[in-house]
């Protein structure tokens, strides 16, 4: 069982029979009264994010989530299909279950796929990626390294994110993927 005391942000609790993420919370004193927590949670199912008021002391079950290291495979229109690391079962997922992780989809990378009650919910990218830059407009003479310039670039799988002016067209880069942002250059192509 979970308390309204043991609240977190990151903490994942069953409310109204579905799993929520506490995105953050506030403990209130109220005169002569239990005091209460303030919280905003998103739903793990919808992704609609809420505030809730409960009384302290309020009691939550844990959702019954799993992880599962699944690998992309490949997409087929509107279904995107990932193997578990494991057994290796196959499982397609619709377009609305990968819309956030979408600019990071590569096949032959390994997600972290959440399961709710054995069904999927939810796809986590890799913190860093590896990605090749499609397209880099042309670097201007006297560009370097300690430039601090940017420019917009494309990766392999569709995101334009800003690099440094030095980034050219083949070379791969290493994305966050928690922000979408460039972190280095390692390289050309092999």
């Amino acid at each position: 069982m979970i308390t309204t005391s043991d609240f977190r942000k990151g903490l994942k609790l069953l409310h109204n029979g579905e799993p929520y993420i506490v995105l953050d919370y506030q403990h209130a004193k109220r005169a002569q009264r239990a005091a209460i927590v303030r919280t905003k949670m998103k739903n793990l199912l919808t992704g609609l994010v809420q505030e809730f008021q409960f009384e302290s002391g309020d009691k939550f079950d844990k959702p019954d989530l799993e992880y599962r290291d699944m690998q992309y495979l490949y997409s087929d229109g509107d279904l995107y299909h990932f193997m578990d690391q494991s057994s290796f079962d196959e499982i397609a997922l619709s377009a609305s279950q990968i819309e956030e992780i979408k600019d990071y989809l590569k096949e032959q990378t390994t997600y972290s796929v959440l399961y709710f009650e054995s069904k999927p919910i939810a796809v986590t990218p890799p913190i860093f990626m590896e990605l090749e830059v499609t397209d880099a407009p042309p670097g201007v003479k006297g560009d370097t390294a300690q430039g601090g310039g940017s420019k917009p670039v494309t990766v392999e799988t569709g995101m334009v994110l800003q690099a440094p002016l030095f980034v050219d067209t083949g070379d791969i880069i290493k994305v966050d993927t928690r922000e979408g942002k460039y972190v280095e250059r390692l390289g050309k192509k092999k």
